[in-house]
């Protein structure tokens, strides 16, 4: 499965090689209220097609009611939806006022068909695709666009009111390798699906995998999971390893595996108890270094007082998706 932004991308591409103009919209910054997060991408064309969204409803309406009607003729124009409600006699600024008092600020850029401005979006899905983050900068006053590295970390997007240049981090999707099959980690697949991570999950016990299901967007490799864990390109730091079998020829062989990578999550499922005995054994058998061993959540999950195989699949992925975000648990 490919995430949102990336089928976004792609679709623009697709429409320039058609010989179309299309206007590619990058979520800045939000205060208060909004689903989407910045460097969200959504694009359209002059009559009103689009792919990917702002916020949902109303100011995707607005934003593709004005486009149609001949708005956004610019090459780069920051929008801004929320805020005063004078704000729609100022450049830039949109009618609709986000509920509970949201802002949400957008880059607009106008993309003609053109060599160069396809051979940008192809760097673009390039890096949506690859292994490392790329910075994106956008010149407001005429559009100018560039792609440089990126260092590991930091905002996702640079821009403050007045500034000229837009910075916009962009790179791997989000990934989740599940390691083994069991009914916590089928829950984890569609909570992944629905939080638009592309998910892969690997077993090589057919006893265990014949009659799974799984949805049909989770890649399945009956291999060893450490083997694929350990893959030129299986992981990045924008990818989660999961193991929740309960089978230690299955997760400690991950957990080996993927501590050796540049996994932004790894964590595998047991009780405090089996958690100390697994740190033990990894770090006797399996040589792995104390600073090695931190890195792995175990026990997995938040403490949410998770039973079921939803409810625990739920308390990891809001772990992932914690660590994610750069959250840090606070000391009760």
């Amino acid at each position: 499965m490919q995430n949102l932004d990336y089928r976004v991308v792609g679709q623009a591409v697709a429409w320039l090689k058609e010989g179309r103009t299309v206007w590619l919209c990058t979520v800045l910054s939000t205060f208060g209220s909004s689903p989407r997060e910045p460097g969200s991408l959504m694009v359209a064309n002059a009559n009103g097609e689009h792919l990917g969204s702002l916020s949902g409803g109303c100011v995707e309406e607005d934003f593709l009611e004005r486009l149609v009607a001949g708005e956004y003729q610019q090459p780069a124009v920051v929008v801004r939806y929320g805020g005063p409600e004078d704000g729609g006699n100022k450049p830039g600024a949109a009618r609709v006022q986000l509920p509970c008092g949201g802002i949400l600020e957008v880059l607009v850029e106008r993309m003609a068909a053109s060599e160069e401005n396809l051979a940008h979006l192809e760097q673009i899905k390039t890096a949506l695709g690859g292994e490392h983050d790329r910075i994106r900068q956008v010149r407001l006053a005429d559009g100018h666009r560039s792609l440089s590295e990126a260092d590991p970390s930091g905002p996702q997007v640079q821009w403050y009111p007045g500034e000229e240049v837009v910075q916009i981090r962009v790179g791997p999707v989000a990934k989740l390798i599940l390691a083994g099959y069991s009914s916590v980690a089928e829950a984890c697949a569609g909570f992944a699906l629905t939080l638009g991570y592309q998910v892969v999950l690997c077993d090589p016990r057919s006893e265990v995998t014949d009659g799974m299901n799984l949805p049909d967007a989770v890649e399945f490799i009956p291999q060893l999971p450490s083997l694929y864990i350990a893959s030129p390109g299986a992981c990045s730091p924008s990818t989660a390893v999961v193991a929740v079998t309960h089978d230690p020829r299955i997760d400690d062989l991950a957990m080996m595996a993927a501590v050796k990578t540049s996994a932004g999550y790894i964590g595998v499922m047991g009780s405090r108890r089996t958690s100390q005995a697994r740190a033990e054994r990894l770090a006797r058998t399996g040589g792995l270094a104390p600073d090695e061993i931190s890195r792995i959540h175990m026990p997995i999950g938040l403490d949410i007082g998770s039973k079921t195989p939803a409810e625990i699949a739920l308390a990891i992925m809001a772990d992932v998706l914690r660590v994610r975000r750069g959250r840090i648990l606070s000391e009760v």
